[in-house]
């Protein structure tokens, strides 16, 4: 694993939830522009089963991030094979995480609470780390090609899913306000 920025090194002492410790280990993970394809992002995909049908990482793959994450810490789905599309995360027509946890009023999201946002040409998700008045900072997959953080504008927010936490809400689930500000991602694509 790549270190954290040391503005963010706050979060490898969160300790919890699970899935944040599962995703930091795979900070700075790439895609293979062009021609080939990371093999751990590959790896991924075998792991949730979507190998067959998802041949390459230039497809998009910031659903199977989460999805992977998911999976390896027993959240499981009963089909996987719809999460790879961001907005399946979501609780819209396409749906597929509707009963995915718990849906969170906007107002209310927290530390790792899954976001799902519109783009140019489709969706994103990714998970919650901060906000400031205009954005939500953003962990996740195939932001700029790589997993790492961004920050998306409020406005784009379509959805927010608490996972049902297994031995109860870890206590550093909470609202996290950032005086930082960054630049606006546009297009997780």
């Amino acid at each position: 694993m790549k270190s954290l920025p040391s503005k963010y090194s706050w979060l490898a002492r969160e300790g919890a939830p699970k899935m944040l410790v599962e995703a930091l280990k795979h900070y700075g993970t790439l895609e293979h522009v062009g021609k080939g394809s990371n093999v751990n992002i590959m790896a991924w995909a075998k792991e949730v089963g979507v190998l067959g049908w998802y041949p390459d990482d230039d497809i998009p793959w910031c659903g199977l991030f989460v999805a992977v994450v998911c999976k390896r810490c027993n959240y499981p789905h009963p089909n996987w094979a719809n999460v790879l599309g961001a907005r399946y995360w979501g609780d819209g027509p396409k749906g597929a995480w509707k009963g995915y946890g718990r849906k969170i009023p906007f107002a209310q999201a927290s530390l790792w609470d899954i976001l799902v946002f519109t783009r140019p040409g489709g969706a994103h998700v990714g998970f919650y780390v901060g906000e400031n008045d205009h954005a939500y900072l953003v962990y996740g997959g195939n932001q700029s090609n790589a997993v790492g953080f961004a920050f998306i504008a409020k406005s784009r927010l379509t959805d927010v899913r608490r996972p049902d936490y297994q031995i109860g809400v870890p206590r550093n689930i909470r609202k996290i306000y950032l005086r930082e500000t960054g630049e606006l991602s546009v297009n997780e694509a």
